[in-house]
């Protein structure tokens, strides 16, 4: 009996169709490789060019931040309201902005004084005591807050408490660099509460000059990335809120 073969005329068919396709795909390859080097290069300036242009709106804008940031106590006069509101809430950070929310309430601007952020421990007493003012003139109109250890945290915070006194307006006391974003995170914590800035200046920070000192700079830089981190915030509250 004779072999059946496969080997001569379906190798040969099989050889040839593969030639073919290796020649099709040699020359594919080569026309990537030689298209590869431009296309890179072009997604590698457009990649730049993005960067550039990302990095020159956050520089403007942090221009503008810090442009914005009242330097002088004459400046803040302006940004006053001069009514009285039912209630002053201080977020703790600096002694100045006690001691400013102290003045505003021994001058009648607010029934109450809310402190946010006090550390545990800390009474009503001993901050009267620290900010050298009497205990028997004040100690009846201040509230401390202990819950709070950022600036959501005091915004929820003075949230809680305002809703518990029944109050429906706010002035806010904290540093002037601080205002902004203090201002945004009660406003979503509280929309339908009305809300007085009364920034208070931060002797240690310079503004001027402030890219010379690198305590104010970095100081400055974070706020502003934390402002921009609360506006993408804002932007999901708005889009979320019914």
């Amino acid at each position: 009996m004779g072999r059946v073969g496969f080997g001569p005329a379906g190798g040969g068919a099989a050889g040839s169709g593969d030639g073919a396709l290796d020649r099709f795909a040699s020359a594919g390859v080569a026309a990537v490789t030689r298209r590869r080097p431009g296309s890179l290069t072009r997604s590698a300036g457009r990649l730049a060019i993005l960067a550039i242009l990302v990095l020159g709106a956050w520089l403007a804008g942090l221009v503008w931040f810090v442009a914005n940031v009242p330097r002088l106590p004459q400046e803040l006069a302006d940004s006053q309201s001069q009514r009285a509101t039912d209630a002053i809430v201080v977020l703790t950070g600096g002694s100045n902005r006690l001691s400013a929310g102290l003045e505003l309430l021994a001058a009648g601007r607010a029934r109450k004084l809310f402190v946010s952020g006090v550390y545990d421990g800390v009474d009503v007493q001993e901050l009267l005591r620290l900010s050298r003012r009497s205990p028997k003139e004040m100690e009846c109109c201040i509230a401390l807050g202990y819950s709070a250890d950022s600036t959501i945290g005091n915004a929820y915070e003075t949230a809680d408490w305002m809703r518990d006194q029944g109050f429906r307006s706010l002035r806010v006391v904290t540093a002037n660099y601080h205002m902004r974003r203090s201002l945004l995170e009660l406003w979503m914590a509280m929309p339908n509460i009305e809300l007085v800035p009364n920034p208070v200046v931060a002797p240690t920070v310079h503004l001027a000059d402030w890219w010379m000192w690198p305590g104010s700079a970095n100081l400055l830089i974070n706020e502003y990335n934390k402002l921009l981190l609360t506006y993408g915030r804002v932007l999901i509250y708005r889009a979320v809120e019914p």
